[in-house]
């Protein structure tokens, strides 16, 4: 069997009033929707986050090598 959960009445009328518009059958698909929802947008954050850190580590050295081309540029700029 699975473990209970506590829910407040105010949450209950919105899990109610989301039921009816999902045309879903139980609360617990309303909650097992809000949940994966949750979960996605959780794994986006993680990988922006790991965006933002590939970048930051990236950036640094491409700006090191990018200056080290325009040394021996054959357009030199006048």
């Amino acid at each position: 069997m699975g473990k209970l959960l506590m829910i407040q009445s105010e949450d209950d009328k919105d899990i109610e009033v989301l039921k009816k518009k999902m045309r879903a059958q139980t609360k617990i698909e309303v909650v097992r929707a809000g949940l994966r929802l949750l979960k996605r947008e959780l794994e986006r954050i993680e990988k922006i986050e790991q965006w933002e850190k590939a970048t930051s580590l990236i950036v640094k050295s491409s700006h090191k090598i990018n200056q080290e081309f325009q040394k021996y540029s054959r357009f030199k700029r006048t």
